[in-house]
């Protein structure tokens, strides 16, 4: 499998052109865009007098949010795995290749 980058802008191959995945924020809202060198040079032209006259601001750390499980819990997965010939240790995350195989699994 081979992944390939574009532009998110023209549609042009970044693995050729050279690029950069560039990240903005607008009215309380942040964004990403993949764009070739060119593109984001653009880009940043373009905003550079609004960068230049305003004011950089910086963002206060809340409280965290708790991260919401998807999918079966890691005592499952790994129950699944030592049943299946997979050696998986007792404390930690699950491996990728071990969450995928039991998915394919189940």
């Amino acid at each position: 499998m081979q992944v390939v980058l574009t532009d998110d802008l023209d549609g042009s191959d970044i693995s050729i052109r050279g690029g950069e995945t560039v990240t903005f924020s607008l009215d309380g809202k942040t964004y990403e865009i993949d764009l070739t060198d060119k593109n984001a040079g653009a880009l940043r032209k373009a905003l550079s007098p609004y960068v230049e006259a305003g004011r950089r601001v910086t963002t206060s750390r809340g409280a965290k949010s708790k991260r919401t499980q998807v999918g079966p819990d890691a005592r499952t997965v790994k129950e699944w795995a030592r049943a299946n010939g997979y050696e998986v240790n007792d404390r930690g995350r699950v491996p990728n290749e071990i969450r995928e195989a039991f998915e394919a699994a189940n």
